[in-house]
């Protein structure tokens, strides 16, 4: 083998270890920031209806916090379940049933007797 065939091979061991490389910092990068976007939509949803409720008088203050604090849990939630770098089953059905109970307080609150104006 001459130098010029030599210098190839280098080049092309090179170029096949740097994309094995990226491909697996790619794959990690992605492991490291499991996507929730299901959860994400929800909770942006959630707090959309508890907005519109306080503004329109359908909750009162302490329901708000109440659901505000509800909604913080959800994301303390969130927050652990991604910790480890990856979302579990376990750990999405458990989302969705706080959001499904979430939701339902919402609901429940909006549609009480309690007015902001009334209480």
């Amino acid at each position: 083998m001459n130098a010029a065939a030599t210098m190839m091979t280098r080049k092309l061991r090179l170029s096949l270890i740097g994309t094995a490389l990226l491909g697996l910092i790619a794959s990690t990068a992605q492991a490291q920031t499991p996507a929730t976007p299901r959860v994400d939509q929800r909770q942006a949803h959630q707090q959309a209806r508890i907005a519109q409720g306080a503004a329109s008088g359908a909750l009162t203050a302490q329901e708000t916090q109440r659901l505000e604090r509800g909604q913080a849990a959800v994301q303390n939630a969130e927050a652990q379940a991604k910790a480890d770098g990856t979302v579990t089953q376990q750990e999405r059905r458990h989302l969705h049933r706080m959001q499904e109970r979430k939701s339902a307080a919402i609901h429940r609150a909006k549609h009480n007797e309690k007015t902001a104006t009334g209480q």
